[in-house]
């Protein structure tokens, strides 16, 4: 029995090759795939594809909470994109819970796709949408007080 069947189209193939020639999905023995029942992990991770999820991950979009980033990983993955999340760094918020930021991660190569995918659906901001970082803040409150100090040290100079 080396014949082989596609599960989709059914096409018969010589035992020696592995994938259908007409719709390229891995081929099978005749009879294995009619009572197979895939799980939920299982059907995800055939969505992914293989040239997408190469290199290190790079983060690609935050979101507020965990549903918001559980739907951004949903849209990615119907485009092939895998992804994870992380809790955005800084935030003191139980594991447990759902809410607080979280970061987006892709593999380097799923990158350039991801960030098309989230434009399209108007997903990522163009420009900075997370929270400022607090050397950021510092910085820009230190700068206001420069420039109030500069205002009344002028005002006094051109006083009476």
């Amino acid at each position: 029995m080396n014949d082989l069947v596609c599960p989709a189209c059914g096409t018969a193939h010589a035992g020696g090759e592995r994938f259908c020639t007409s719709c390229g999905l891995p081929l099978v023995h005749p009879g294995a795939h009619e009572e197979e029942t895939v799980g939920e992990r299982h059907a995800r991770m055939r969505k992914i594809k293989p040239q997408l999820s190469e290199g290190q991950l790079v983060m690609v979009a935050g979101a507020r909470h965990q549903p918001e980033a559980e739907m951004i990983q949903g849209i990615l993955l119907e485009e092939g994109v895998p992804s994870t999340l992380r809790r955005t760094r800084g935030f003191d918020v139980p594991e447990m819970l759902a809410a607080g930021p979280r970061d987006v991660l892709v593999p380097r190569s799923g990158l350039e796709t991801a960030r098309e995918v989230l434009l399209q659906a108007d997903l990522l901001a163009t420009g900075s949408a997370r929270a400022t970082p607090p050397v950021r803040l510092a910085l820009g409150l230190l700068v206001a007080v420069a420039v109030v100090a500069l205002i009344v040290l002028a005002g006094t100079a051109i006083g009476p």
